[in-house]
């Protein structure tokens, strides 16, 4: 009896052994690939790096601070810019006034039937920034 039981003791030791090999040998092969996947990444990264201090010291400080402004790319939404004018409290013809632009213009803006050209994006970010006194200031002063 105590034969048979060691016997078969052996038998599911045996039998756990070998599915716990056949478990484990997926999870060495998918870490490995992890491992590999990270070490590529790392390469790059540092490639990336090199490329980048290369750049920095082959461009002035002046020039890479005007490429990045002129990648901001500025956005125009209609129903924005009529409310804009109405928080500032601004008639169409004082905010034609402020921007340079004519009254009928800003009508066009503010509709959709027209958007504004890139400088004048510019210059409706600057008055985005005034507030009403601001605003108020910028007239009384033209």
């Amino acid at each position: 009896m105590a034969n048979i039981a060691s016997l078969l003791k052996a038998e599911i030791s045996r039998i756990a052994r070998k599915e716990i090999r056949a478990e484990t040998e997926a999870l060495k092969k998918a870490s490995s690939q992890y491992r590999s996947d990270i070490a590529a990444l790392k390469r790059r990264l540092a490639e990336q790096d090199r490329l980048i201090a290369k750049l920095k010291k082959n461009k002035p400080a002046a020039a890479t601070k005007d490429m990045v402004e002129e990648t901001i790319q500025l956005r125009f939404r209609a129903d924005g810019f009529a409310s804009l004018r109405k928080k500032l409290g601004l008639s169409a013809a004082e905010m034609g006034k402020l921007l340079g632009v004519s009254l009928q213009t800003i009508y066009h803006w503010e509709k959709g039937q027209s958007k504004p050209r890139a400088s004048q994006l510019q210059g409706i970010a600057e008055v985005r920034k005034l507030g009403k006194r601001g605003a108020a200031a910028r007239l009384a002063d033209s």
